[in-house]
């Protein structure tokens, strides 16, 4: 990745992610985030909502089945990723450039709202979210305790009893 632009953008979805698949059938989502930046006017004494920037976004095979089932409009989501220019002509023939963001990592901002993370179940294809070709584990089963160790029938936590930890640390 040397020489790429990354950058990370907080901002809101301006619509759900629309998910498409191309003629090999690989799964795509494409969609806008709003990131407007807001500064205080000492002289009004009160905070000003700058220029919004909306930058189209997009994620690829698995990772934009995860983002299309996961993330609706409006949300405030934070996103990294590689920001990626095109040259294209529009209806008129005139030649256009576009400069689009390509998604590595993407999830709700929790700075106004809490989120429930679920891991998924793999497909056990190779390329789909770092894994290294290797299929990941089925989708756990969340207690009421989320911090508990998988299997473990106690509802003590890690961290109440000093000394307590040790090889199966539960995360």
């Amino acid at each position: 990745m040397a020489g790429e632009t990354v950058i990370t953008v907080v901002g809101n979805l301006t619509a759900d992610p629309e998910l498409r698949y191309t003629q090999n059938g690989l799964p795509v989502a494409n969609f806008t985030i709003a990131s407007t930046p807001r500064n205080f006017d000492r002289a009004a004494n009160e905070w000003k909502d700058g220029d919004a920037l909306f930058l189209r976004a997009s994620v690829w095979r698995e990772f934009a089945e995860h983002v299309a089932g996961s993330l609706t409009k409006g949300m405030r989501v934070i996103a990294q990723g590689r920001l990626r220019q095109r040259s294209y002509q529009d209806r008129e023939g005139n030649q256009r450039t576009a400069i689009e963001l390509e998604v590595d990592e993407i999830g709700p901002s929790l700075r106004y709202a809490t989120a429930q993370v679920t891991r998924a179940a793999s497909t056990g294809g190779a390329g789909g979210g770092g894994g290294g070709g290797q299929p990941r584990p089925a989708q756990q089963q969340v207690s009421e305790e989320p911090w508990s160790t998988p299997g473990s029938s106690t509802s003590a936590d890690a961290w109440s009893t000093p000394g307590s930890f040790g090889d199966d640390t539960p995360f």
